[in-house]
């Protein structure tokens, strides 16, 4: 075993800036204060309710995630954040319609006290969003500084001891890494050039990392994962996680899939499609914006079928996605997942599953608990690409030399172990053969 790391202790407040105060965020901040208040358990966290095991399966040791590694406490938490609509949290969580009116009003003072500071926003890289709580600047840097200002203003405001920053906002249109992002000094030139390949997600993670503050990336875009931020965040020793919560019909991709390549079912064919009405349904009804997020969907079952080293299982995968704008849906999505294997002797079968979730309800215990790693990390001294967090991504950030990780087991099996890692704890393998030899 190796001996734990120095984890300064979780004091005082923690601020969780949230970039986007829509269905999301909302969701999150009013589901944290009804969890407060003892109105509703926080199902779905594994920091609130997630055990660990420790040692070996006849010691019995399997305390609470939340007490065995020092997290912040949901008391200490203080929320703000940006957005292009001028309306308190309670009037946005209103219009959003993920929760109902008793539960949301039990909340409303706490919801009523957050109002959003005016956003860093262009609508070439969100096309089907304007609003007019909207920062006005003389470049990109000029925005960034004004960033840095909201974020230094919040922490004095309300006394934080620590900061947290997570894009919840929508998803930017497709863009590919360019020179801009080779090096913090070619982004910095961007920044005063107003550089078109710098869209609003890089502004807010180049403020958050500059400032050491830990940055998570709940959307696909192209945010944090360039040379510049990693760069940057080497020098400020942040924190960063992402890309793009796995929420519904991935989650359920990165569930099944390990399973049929577990035991070396064949696929020929994994036809998904989705329709919901929010926000979120909106913005993805622009192609440009849809192509970000097909991009972060499609990736998963590549890395999980390994079809490399499976030729005759999955090399032909036909694997087709598709997001469908449906208003009526609101924020209950609904996914549909046609999937062709094959088994014994090249039998053909399928699978058909319809999963009918509630986006942002499986979206907010993410957003928490990928706030309260990210402060443990800095706490611990464990900066920038932080792996071991790719259990919530879509799309997870990942050391250049590597592939990223998509099976669900495997990843929580690498959280669980990192977190073993900081206690000095003996990691778990699994081997087991102390038990018959």
């Amino acid at each position: 075993m190796t001996p734990p790391l120095q984890i300064a202790p979780a004091s005082g407040k923690l601020g969780v800036l949230l970039v986007g105060l829509g269905a999301v965020s909302t969701t999150t901040i009013a589901g944290v204060c009804a969890i407060r208040k003892g109105l509703a358990p926080p199902i779905g966290s594994l920091t609130q309710m997630g055990t660990i095991r420790l040692g070996k399966r006849t010691e019995g040791r399997a305390p609470r995630i939340k007490d065995f590694v020092p997290l912040a406490g949901l008391d200490d938490i203080v929320f703000g954040g940006w957005d292009i609509f001028e309306e308190d949290c309670y009037a946005a969580a209103r219009t959003a319609g993920v929760l109902e009116q008793g539960q949301l009003d039990q909340v409303r003072p706490e919801l009523e006290a957050i109002r959003p500071m005016p956003a860093v926003f262009d609508q070439r890289y969100v096309k089907r969003l304007h609003g007019p709580n909207v920062k006005k600047g003389r470049n990109k840097r000029d925005l960034a500084e004004q960033v840095v200002a909201d974020i230094r203003a919040f922490k004095e405001k309300h006394g934080c001891d620590r900061l947290v920053m997570v894009w919840c906002g929508s998803t930017e249109v497709f863009m590919k890494e360019g020179p801009v992002h080779g090096s913090i000094a070619s982004f910095e030139k961007g920044l005063e050039q107003s550089d078109d390949a710098i869209p609003s997600s890089m502004v807010y993670a180049y403020a958050a990392i500059r400032e050491g503050i830990p940055f998570a990336n709940a959307a696909p875009n192209l945010t944090a994962d360039v040379p510049a931020m990693l760069q940057l965040a080497a020098r400020t020793k942040a924190p960063l996680a992402g890309n793009d919560m796995k929420t519904g019909q991935t989650l359920i991709k990165t569930i099944i899939a390990p399973g049929l390549k577990a035991r070396l079912i064949g696929v020929r064919g994994w036809y998904s499609t989705n329709i919901l009405g929010n926000r979120d349904g909106e913005v993805l009804d622009d192609p440009e914006s849809f192509k970000t997020k097909e991009e972060s969907k499609k990736s998963a079952l590549d890395y999980i079928f390994q079809p490399h080293l499976y030729p005759e299982l999955y090399k032909d995968l036909c694997h087709v996605v598709r997001i469908n704008y449906y208003p009526p849906r609101g924020d209950n999505k609904e996914g549909w997942d046609n999937i062709d294997i094959v088994g014994w002797l090249g039998y053909p079968m399928q699978l058909k599953i319809n999963f009918l979730c509630r986006d942002s309800i499986l979206a907010a215990p993410i957003v928490l608990d990928s706030a309260l790693f990210l402060d443990l990390a800095k706490r611990a001294g464990m900066s920038g690409i932080q792996e071991w967090l790719s259990f919530y991504f879509k799309a997870p950030m990942h050391a250049p030399e590597v592939y990223p990780e998509h099976d669900l087991f495997i990843q929580l099996m690498k959280l669980k172990n990192t977190l073993r890692y900081m206690q000095g704890e003996e990691l778990i393998t699994h081997l087991g053969r102390e038990y018959y030899d």
